[in-house]
C-alpha cells in the first residue's frame, strides 16, 4: 500500500514542496530512502524506528521504500522523521485518517518528542502560497509560522498528540502570532550615556534616518564602539516586510530564539576581525548566510577596520553596493539579501594617537601609511559619511546633565524616514541611501546656493563621481531631517563635511 504526505524543502531562501512516500511490500525486513537524501535525512529511519516503537506503535515488518519528490532537488536535515512518521503508520493501517492538504515539520527525539528546526518560516510561506491549509510544527517553531496569515500553524508537542488530533480525538488551538514587544527599545544601550561627541551623534543621526555606511575613526579610548552600539537604539521602525525578511535569513541560519513570531528590532552584528571571507558573505557545500546576511535590514559593525584581512575587506565591496550577496557552489547558487548599514571604527595609526590634539603618535611615518593603507580607497569610496570622533575633555565627562537620549533622537529619525517610505513609495527603494542613478536628480534637487557650493567642493575635494553621488544622498537625508524639499546650501556644506577626512588622513598616501 502506497501512502503520501506533504513536507517542504529549502534551499537558500527558496522553499518547495516535497512529497513523501511510503510503500510496505511483504519481503524480508528492509528500509530504502530514495530522492536525494543527505545523511541527516538517511538517520531519519533510526530515529522513526525507535518514536514508533517507544509511542506504542508496531513498526512494520517487511521491506519498506520512501521516495521524497521532486527526486531532482537535494534534501537536507531533519525535518522529515515527523512526514516520515505518519506515512508509515498510515502505510501499515495504524493511522487511519487523511491528513489532507497539510505539511508536516519536524525532527524526532527516540521517545517521540519533537525538537526545534531550522527554516519554518520561509517554509511555512511556500506552503500558503502552494495552497496548504495546515501545517504541523514543533511547538517551539509554532509562533514562527504562525506569522504566516491564511494557514493554520498547529504546535505539536510530541507525536501521540499529533495521531490523537489527527484521529479525532483531541483537539489543538492554532497558534497565533506574537505582537511586537514595544519595550525591545528600551533594553538597549541609550545615548544619553555618552557624554560629549555631539557631532558624532549628528553624524549618526544622519546614517540611520538615511540608512548610510559610516567610518568611525578616532584615538582609543575616544568612544568609538560606544557610539556604534548605540545606534540600534535610533534605527527607524521596521516594516512587516523587513520584519518577514529578516526573520526568514535568522530562521534558516538557526539564529532565530526559540518562541519568536518575528524579529521586531533591526539586527546588529559585529563580528570578531579573524572571521573568513565566507564568514562575512556566506557560504558552504549548502550555502548559508554569512555575517552580512544577518545584518539584512540592520547594521553590520566591523570594530578596528584595518585588522580585517585585506579578502574579508573587499568582499564587502559588492555586496554593500548592490544590497545581495551571491554565493556559487557547485550545488548551485544561492542569492540572500544584504541591505545593511556598513558602521566602521578605526584607528588613525597603530599607536592610536596620529592627529590627537594633545598626546604625541609614536608611529613612524611609514608606518602611519602602511596602516592606513590597509583600507582600500574603493572601499573608503563607499562610506558615505566620515566621522572623527575627537578625545572627550574633562568638562563633558564630569557632567551630570543627561544627554539627549536615544528615543527623542529616534523621533526624529523615524519622520525624516517616513519621508522617504512616501518618497519611494510603489517602488523597491527603502532609503535614501539606495536612490538609484536614474532618479537621483530628480530626487536630491538642490537649490541654486547649494548647487553652486556642491560645485565648488566637487572641484576643490576632487571628488569621484560615486563619492558625488553619496554627498547628494547624504545631503538629501540631512534635508529630510529639516523637513526641506529642496536640497539648500547649508545641507549640502554639512553633507560635504563628512567627506573630508579621507583628506585629512589618506592624503599621506
Amino acid at each position: 500500500m502506497v501512502t503520501q504526505t506533504y513536507s517542504m524543502g529549502l534551499y537558500g531562501l527558496e522553499a518547495f514542496p516535497v512529497l513523501v512516500e511510503s510503500d510496505i511490500a511483504r519481503a524480508l525486513p528492509s528500509f530504502d530512502m530514495v530522492g536525494l537524501p543527505d545523511t541527516a535525512v538517511k538517520e531519519s529511519k533510526n530515529r522513526v524506528r525507535s518514536a514508533i516503537k517507544n509511542c506504542g506503535y508496531s513498526f512494520p515488518e517487511g521491506r519498506i521504500t520512501v521516495n521524497l519528490a521532486p527526486a531532482d532537488k537535494r534534501k537536507e536535515g531533519p525535518i522529515y522523521d515527523l512526514p516520515l512518521f505518519v506515512t508509515i503508520l498510515r502505510a501499515s493501517g495504524q493511522l487511519t485518517a487523511d491528513p489532507g492538504r497539510s505539511v508536516f515539520l519536524g525532527e524526532l527525539s527516540l521517545n517521540g518528542d519533537l525538537r526545534p528546526i531550522k527554516g519554518v518560516l520561509p517554509m511555512t510561506i511556500s506552503a500558503q502560497e502552494n495552497g496548504f491549509e495546515r501545517i504541523f510544527v514543533p511547538a517551539e517553531n509554532a509562533a514562527e509560522a504562525a506569522a504566516v496569515e491564511k494557514i493554520a500553524a498547529y504546535p505539536i508537542h510530541n507525536v501521540r498528540e499529533l495521531i490523537a488530533f489527527l484521529d479525532g480525538q483531541q483537539m489543538i488551538q492554532p497558534a497565533k502570532p506574537e505582537p511586537p514587544k514595544k519595550d525591545a527599545f528600551d533594553q538597549m544601550l541609550d545615548f544619553a550615556d555618552v557624554r560629549g561627541q555631539v557631532q558624532s551623534k549628528r553624524g549618526l543621526e544622519i546614517a540611520a534616518a538615511g540608512g548610510h555606511n559610516v567610518l568611525l575613526i578616532g584615538s582609543p579610548g575616544s568612544g568609538k564602539s560606544m557610539l556604534a552600539k548605540r545606534l540600534p537604539s535610533i534605527l527607524p521602525d521596521m516594516t512587516l516586510k523587513e520584519r518577514m525578511e529578516t526573520t526568514k535569513i535568522h530562521s534558516i541560519a538557526g539564529a532565530l530564539p526559540h518562541g519568536t513570531s518575528l524579529i521586531s528590532t533591526r539586527p546588529f552584528r559585529s563580528p570578531h576581525h579573524t572571521i573568513s571571507p565566507s564568514g562575512l558573505s556566506g557560504g558552504g557545500s549548502i550555502p548559508r548566510p554569512g555575517e552580512l546576511s544577518l545584518a539584512h535590514n540592520g547594521v553590520l559593525f566591523l570594530d578596528e577596520l584595518p585588522e580585517f584581512a585585506r579578502s574579508t575587506m573587499e568582499v564587502l565591496r559588492q555586496p554593500i553596493e548592490d544590497g545581495v550577496v551571491t554565493i556559487s557552489r557547485v550545488s548551485g547558487t544561492v542569492t540572500y539579501p544584504c541591505s545593511v548599514m556598513l558602521v566602521a571604527a578605526m584607528n588613525p595609526c597603530p599607536c592610536g594617537y596620529f592627529g590627537h590634539p594633545t598626546r604625541k603618535c609614536t608611529c613612524r611615518p611609514d608606518q602611519v601609511d602602511r596602516y592606513l593603507n590597509r583600507v582600500s580607497g574603493p572601499l573608503l569610496d563607499r562610506l558615505d559619511l566620515h566621522i572623527e570622533v575627537p578625545p572627550v575633555d574633562f568638562e563633558s565627562l564630569s557632567s551630570e546633565q543627561k544627554a539627549e537620549p536615544s528615543a527623542e533622537i529616534r523621533k526624529r529619525v523615524n519622520a525624516a524616514r517616513a519621508i522617504q517610505n512616501e518618497r519611494f513609495k510603489g517602488t523597491s527603494i527603502t532609503c535614501n541611501a539606495r536612490i538609484t542613478p536614474d532618479i537621483l536628480n530628480d530626487t536630491c534637487r538642490l537649490s541654486p546656493a547649494g548647487r553652486e557650493l556642491l560645485k565648488s567642493a566637487f572641484e576643490k575635494l576632487g571628488l569621484s563621481a560615486r563619492a558625488y553621488d553619496r554627498v547628494l544622498k547624504v545631503a538629501r537625508t540631512i534635508a529630510d531631517l529639516a523637513d526641506s524639499k529642496d536640497i539648500e546650501a547649508e545641507h549640502a556644506a554639512e553633507s560635504v563635511q563628512y567627506r573630508s577626512l579621507d583628506r585629512k588622513y589618506w592624503e599621506r598616501r
